[in-house]
């Protein structure tokens, strides 16, 4: 499994239940790398997008402790992580990305081998954090794309790894 997310400089992604910036490359690669793919993520990150509705041309899960929660559109909802991990087990490892948000990101980060971070170099009046990966043991920066400045904001593409071959997580 695979996470996607976009941090400041202090690996904040969130206020007030939106995204702390927009950069339309950063989008853009966000795109690139789920299309067609699993998304998973909590009620709140599918309620900040437009309409409410999960994102197109995905495999939405949202996972949700809110037993009574209706989603709009097609949406696999489930209620618990063991819940996920079973509905997960019927796809493909590599094809399942995690989006969001924070309380998400934590629960999930343990089962992820990869992570797709796009850093932001600006802080950020946030509150919603993000694990940071440079000061955890088990991952390790692998690789670092260029990405560009946006309305003044540097950017760059970073494809973190966890250390050891195989985690103690298991789908």
């Amino acid at each position: 499994m695979k996470l996607i997310a976009a941090i400041d400089e202090n690996w904040n992604i969130g206020k007030d239940g939106g995204l702390l910036v927009h950069i339309p490359q950063d989008m853009k690669f966000f795109r690139e790398k789920t299309l067609g793919k699993i998304v998973v993520m909590g009620r709140k990150t599918l309620e900040s997008f437009p309409g409410k509705k999960p994102l197109k041309g995905r495999t939405n899960i949202v996972l949700t402790t809110d037993r009574d929660y209706q989603a709009e559109g097609p949406v696999t909802l489930v209620h618990s992580v063991e819940e996920l991990i079973g509905v997960l087990s019927d796809y493909e490892q590599n094809d399942i990305f995690v989006i969001g948000g924070g309380s998400i990101y934590r629960q999930l980060l343990p089962f992820c081998d990869t992570a797709y971070i796009t850093k932001v170099h600006v802080c950020c009046e946030a509150d919603t954090t993000f694990p940071n990966l440079d000061e955890a043991p088990d991952w390790k920066l692998r690789y670092i794309r260029k990405g560009g400045i946006h309305e003044g904001m540097e950017y760059q593409f970073c494809t973190y790894l966890r250390r050891r071959s195989s985690s103690q997580y298991r789908i």
